[in-house]
């Protein structure tokens, strides 16, 4: 009998290698320009250029058939600070709330294994307004947590994180770690926490790295914000989970 996925997923490994050349060819192109822009407009310059590199990110999934739904985004209040809470499933997670939320001048508390070695991306990592925290330290990520809480209070920015850590493979959610949310509340108490539902973007990568998957519609969905000053912090994580996992559908 004919073996109609097979044949199916066999089809899926040119897909990937053009994808995977179209992204590499993005990268080392933003990284030279980058570097430039950097040397001339300095952190303003740089903001942009990581925009830039999630949206080119994005645009190179469409060679996967992959499609982007942010949905709710007048939910979110302007002009006070931001804490970005959503539950993580691949790497496209991060391209999406850049430049679905690049006017609210997002930074993430990501892993520091991202700031060396990725053309394009680790550069801006390093010199842009982003955490990079040792998992194998947590100590080491408190005070800089903390300095990132500071910043968004004082300047009106927001923050991203990611508190299951690290991505799901299944779209389950994995448990939310509360230190690194608690750190944030607490420097910047005027803040409001806005959760964020992710939805489908652990299916690209469900065979792993190679091949991809092709044809999913990831869709970020933008929940009512709470006002951190508003609850105990015990109440503000409780809900703040319980509304991004109601809202996964796997």
């Amino acid at each position: 009998m004919y073996n109609f996925n097979g044949m199916k997923k066999i089809l899926l490994y040119p897909i990937t290698l053009l994808y995977y050349f179209s992204y590499l060819v993005v990268l080392c192109t933003i990284h030279v320009i980058q570097w430039v822009v950097y040397k001339i407009f300095g952190d303003k310059g740089l903001e942009k250029c990581f925009d830039y590199i999630a949206y080119f990110t994005m645009k190179c999934t469409h060679v996967l058939g992959t499609r982007y739904t942010f949905e709710n985004r007048e939910l979110i209040p302007k002009n006070v600070p931001i804490i970005f809470v959503a539950n993580h499933q691949s790497l496209l997670d991060t391209a999406g709330i850049i430049w679905y939320l690049r006017r609210f001048k997002v930074a993430f508390v990501t892993k520091k294994e991202l700031g060396k070695g990725i053309p394009g991306i680790s550069y801006n990592l390093r010199h842009n307004n982003y955490v990079l925290i040792d998992r194998s330290n947590p100590k080491q990520a408190i005070p800089m947590i903390k300095s990132l809480a500071e910043q968004i209070e004082k300047e009106n920015r927001s923050a991203v994180i990611f508190p299951e850590g690290t991505r799901s493979k299944t779209g389950i959610p994995n448990e939310f770690a509360e230190s690194g949310l608690k750190i944030l509340c607490k420097y910047a108490p005027s803040a409001y926490i806005v959760p964020i539902t992710i939805n489908n973007s652990w299916k690209v990568y469900q065979y792993g790295y190679f091949p991809l998957s092709v044809g999913h519609h990831l869709i970020f969905t933008v929940h009512p914000p709470l006002k951190v000053s508003d609850y105990p912090f015990a109440e503000v994580l409780e809900k703040t989970k319980n509304t991004i996992i109601e809202g996964i559908k796997v």
